[in-house]
């Protein structure tokens, strides 16, 4: 027989399963308006965050290999979204930043998103409220970033051969 945090946490499921999907259709619809793919998309969002990382500091935290790396940054900076420039501290060192207008396109879609949470949650939930919910997030990441690991260290299955 269920007890009351069983409903609660099957209801907190559907809720975070409802707003995951939700964000991956915001995401869905904020590359297809820059024109790129979700990869790239994640990219800039780093970028956004940090300000500059190396090409070797964007592969590490997408998972991706050295020539993906490089095909992306080409089709993002083709589009003006971002710009390499030499590292400040390493000549043999490149970094990678947004450029102006990469920076305003990308602040011109995900902006109004911020405005009306600040506004919306910020008017629902007091400090200490958020707080608890910012610590269910991190809590909530942090489980999924262990759970993406394990899913990485499996072995894909061999590919399937389709017959006609």
């Amino acid at each position: 027989m269920p007890n009351e945090l069983d409903d609660v946490l099957a209801d907190l499921g559907r809720a975070v399963q409802a707003y995951q999907a939700a964000v991956d259709d915001y995401d869905r619809e904020t590359a297809r308006l820059l024109g790129i793919n979700g990869t790239d998309l994640r990219c800039l969002e780093h970028l956004i965050d940090a300000g500059e990382l190396t090409p070797r500091e964007l592969g590490e935290r997408l998972n991706l290999v050295t020539g993906s790396v490089t095909a992306m940054l080409d089709r993002l900076e083709k589009l003006d979204l971002l710009a390499r420039a030499p590292h400040p501290a390493d000549r043999r060192k490149v970094v990678v930043r947004l450029t102006d207008a990469g920076r305003q396109r990308c602040l011109d879609l995900i902006a109004p998103l911020i405005e009306d949470g600040a506004r919306e949650i910020g008017s629902r939930y007091d400090a200490s409220q958020l707080r608890l919910v910012t610590d269910y997030l991190r809590t909530n990441t942090e489980l999924q970033r262990r759970h993406v690991q394990r899913l990485r260290d499996q072995e894909s299955p061999p590919a399937t051969r389709r017959t006609r």
